[in-house]
Order: structure tokens, then sequence, then C-alpha cells
């Protein structure tokens, strides 16, 4: 792995900061049991869950109003959480990613065969991000497993951005936890790893 890319984790886990350890104990148990929580993101809060409970999906759609074929977007605070989750790949092609990451580009890589259809929905591609937000990195850490991250909002409404407007919206079935979203106005850019191509800007 490349120096700049350890530099960048290093600098990421730094500056995060997680709400108290009690809090942090109910996530994990929470998405243990396939619940759904609340948390911060690059530009938005965001819902997750463990990306390889069929269940937990299955009450994030249903929370959220989505289709089942549209897919999730997963985050993640480490390459190790996400090696599992995609197809192998050569070291290259890890390399190149680690040029992007931790960051906001977001990369479809061809998924495991072995995740739920639900996480991909009608793709054979996994949408995956190592995320550069301090707060939903440091969460992925220590819950120790990457996160389904998409958006805070009922289907076709506006994207929540704090903990007060998930906890009016969502009430008590996601577990929503304190935190600062990051400055970027718009979600992350959507790539493509095999052909270049931007499919969000």
């Amino acid at each position: 792995m490349t120096a700049s890319y350890h530099q960048r984790l290093r600098q990421l886990h730094t500056r995060a900061k997680l709400p108290g350890t009690r809090l942090v104990d109910r996530a994990r148990g929470r998405v243990r049991r396939g619940g759904v929580i609340a948390y911060s993101t690059e530009s938005c809060f965001g819902i997750g869950c463990d990306p390889l409970n069929p269940r937990a999906l299955r009450r994030i759609l249903a929370i959220k109003g989505r289709p089942n074929h549209k897919g999730m977007i997963v985050i993640a605070s480490s390459i190790e959480q996400l090696r599992h989750l995609v197809a192998p790949l050569t070291d290259e092609q890890w390399q190149e990613l680690m040029t992007y990451w931790p960051g906001h580009y977001t990369f479809l890589l061809p998924a495991s065969p072995h995740i739920p259809p639900l996480l991909r929905g009608r793709h054979d591609k996994l949408a995956v991000r190592l995320t550069a937000h301090g707060e939903a990195a440091a969460l992925c850490r220590a819950l120790g497993t990457a996160l389904v991250s998409t958006s805070a909002n009922h289907a076709g409404k506006v994207s929540l951005k704090s903990a007060r407007a998930c906890k009016k919206a969502f009430g008590s079935k996601v577990l929503t936890l304190p935190g600062r979203i990051g400055k970027r106005r718009r979600p992350s850019t959507i790539i493509d790893f095999a052909s270049g191509r931007v499919l969000r800007a």
C-alpha cells in the first residue's frame, strides 16, 4: 500500500471524533442484531446497517421507501473492510483505488457473488467508498465493519443534514448518532472503475 494512502488514513483517524462509548456500544449492538443507524457523512446524514445482513437491508428499503433494484453504497474505514464485498482485484487495481481514497469518490467494482442481492440490486457491481469523513470512518472502525451508506431521507425527499432531522423523520426505527456532516455540498462522485465512466459528478 502506498505511503500517501497511509498518511491520509492517519490524518483522517487523528481528526476523527466519536460519540460516547455507551452510544457506540448501542450502535454496535443495533448493527449486530440487524438494526439500522443514522450517522453523519461527507454531505448529509446516511442510513446504515451491516451490508451482509439481508434483514437489515430490507429494513432500510422499507424505512426509505426505496426500490429494491437500485442497490446501495457501502463505506468503510480501510481497504480490509471492503475486500470480502467485491470480487478479487489485482494489487495494481487496489493501488490505483488508493490514489483516490480516503476521498469522496465512490467506485463501482465487481460484486462478490456472496453478498446479498439486495445490496447490489439489479447490478453485477457494488458501489463502495473509503470515506474521507472522519466520524463515519471512526464509526466503521469502532464497529469493526463496513456500513451501508444510503442518504437519510424518504425516497424522493431531500437528504437530511442533522441528527435532529433524522430523529424527527425516523423516530425509533433508526438509532441516530450525533455528528456533523462534512463540507461537501454534493454527494460523492460515482465512477465505474472498469471503464472510468463518471455516473454521478
